[in-house]
């Protein structure tokens, strides 16, 4: 007969051995659950391809249809840019070199700088217009300067993507508007933008420029993952109908450098997020290695936000992450709206949308009619008129609200959107990270538009803070 002790020896050690045999069940459950179906869903998408890589070995340390044909959209621009650094470098083109914008460049479909047909400006400026504003008429004034006709630049540039170990890419133009013969791949676009950051490290900072500021009128950089997600400093966004929301992006954490590529995104955010996970992951990967751990980024991989829970759909085909905010939720796009007025206030408020000189913005415009007495929601309506502001440079935003999470940040950015499309269609929202907090704000405003939005945004019940960065 067994002591108590002895008895209970045993139980001991009994319950340790069940609790490791469950350990890798659970371990494997909890795998599974971080690849769960938005995973599953983001990446069995039709036009889904992706990769990361180490920068400095160019070893592969995740991949999904990697060699897969797909449109570049103005990821495009990142060759064309490192066209432009290699005439920096020996000599050819010089910054302060002025260029003429030909009828062809000025033709060019937004994202655009819109400068007219004759206009000037110099190489820096317009490299600068490319990497930030993504830039079409610039791309290709830029190709015209280097090649003689954008025709011969695309020409030029296919030659160097097979010169690079690009096999699996033809260029036709030099902005990535679309066209069915230009295609690429994700494999292709991390050795693109390998090349930038091993051949021209001097020049890859205009890729992690913020903003971009001419004739008064300041955009800030369609990757919203710069300042935002930390050690990222580059590279490019894109999107056309055909293409889906591309982004190449690198970062540098403790003196390693990944670059992330992903193609065919079904919303920016989802695009966001994932490259984001696919960072995070990959750094937490050459962290192990150095601990004796042996571990792959899909192994590392937490579930990404749903896909679609914020969108910011382009004005114009040519790139994902044009000026001006517009909300997809689940796929559906809102409903068009110029004023927050109900039926019965219909007839004392007339609004449209009309072309602000001054800054070539849509800005939505209203009108109170002839009628004696007007209801607090027009006068609410009226209140956030657009308006042309001499003070006006685009350099405000306004602040809705502070998170520890990112993904709640994210969540709250697009219902803040959708609730106040009115207040805000004309400004650029994001999240930006900043002294432990995620800020949801929304960008791109004058230092009237910006006070005149909050004004209406805290009559509602929602604080809201004007700021200028």
């Amino acid at each position: 007969m067994q002591s108590p002790a002895r008895r209970l020896a045993l139980l001991v050690v009994a319950g340790a051995l069940a609790v490791t045999s469950l350990a890798p069940a659970a371990e494997a459950k909890t795998r599974h659950k971080s690849r769960g179906p938005a995973f599953l869903h983001f990446t069995s998408q039709p036009k889904y391809a992706s990769i990361v890589i180490d920068a400095k070995t160019g070893e592969v340390l995740y991949e999904q249809a990697p060699d897969a044909h797909r449109y570049p959209a103005s990821i495009t621009k990142i060759m064309t840019m490192y066209l432009a650094f290699e005439q920096l470098s020996d000599g050819r083109l010089s910054p302060n070199q002025s260029m003429v914008v030909s009828p062809h460049a000025a033709a060019q479909a937004p994202s655009k700088l819109g400068i007219r047909q004759g206009g000037h400006i110099s190489v820096a400026d317009a490299m600068s217009a490319i990497a930030v504003k993504s830039a079409n008429d610039m791309a290709v004034a830029l190709a015209e300067q280097m090649g003689g006709s954008e025709i011969h630049f695309a020409e030029m540039m296919t030659a160097k993507a097979k010169q690079l170990g690009m096999n699996n890419t033809q260029f036709v133009n030099a902005s990535g508007l679309p066209d069915n013969r230009q295609l690429t791949t994700a494999r292709d676009i991390a050795i693109l933008s390998r090349a930038v950051l091993r051949d021209y490290p001097q020049y890859y900072a205009y890729f992690g420029k913020r903003e971009f500021t001419w004739n008064g009128y300041t955009t800030r950089n369609h990757n919203h993952l710069l300042g935002q997600m930390p050690g990222v400093d580059g590279i490019k966004t894109g999107f056309t109908n055909a293409s889906g929301f591309n982004l190449a992006a690198s970062a540098v954490r403790d003196n390693r450098r990944l670059i992330a590529v992903v193609l065919g995104g079904s919303s920016t955010a989802a695009r966001d997020s994932h490259v984001e996970d696919l960072l995070d992951a990959g750094f937490n990967v050459m962290h192990k290695r150095e601990t004796g751990q042996m571990t792959t980024i899909a192994q590392n991989l937490r579930e990404p936000a749903p896909v679609g829970v914020v969108d910011r759909p382009p004005t114009e085909q040519g790139d994902g992450d044009q000026d001006g905010v517009h909300i997809v939720v689940d796929g559906k796009a809102p409903k068009a709206a110029v004023a927050r007025v109900s039926a019965k206030d219909a007839d004392q408020m007339s609004c449209k949308r009309v072309l602000n000189k001054r800054t070539h913005k849509r800005v939505t415009k209203c009108v109170k009619l002839a009628v004696s007495k007007t209801s607090a929601k027009a006068k609410a309506a009226k209140a956030v008129i657009a308006k042309t502001d001499s003070s006006a440079g685009g350099e405000w935003q306004v602040q809705l609200g502070a998170y520890k999470n990112s993904t709640l940040a994210r969540q709250q950015l697009a219902k803040l959107n959708s609730k106040f499309a009115t207040q805000l269609s004309d400004s650029q929202g994001h999240v930006e990270h900043a002294s432990g907090n995620y800020r949801v704000r929304f960008a791109g405003l004058s230092a009237s538009d910006a006070r005149e939005a909050c004004a209406s945004i805290k009559a509602q019940g929602q604080d809201c803070m004007a700021v200028r960065p």
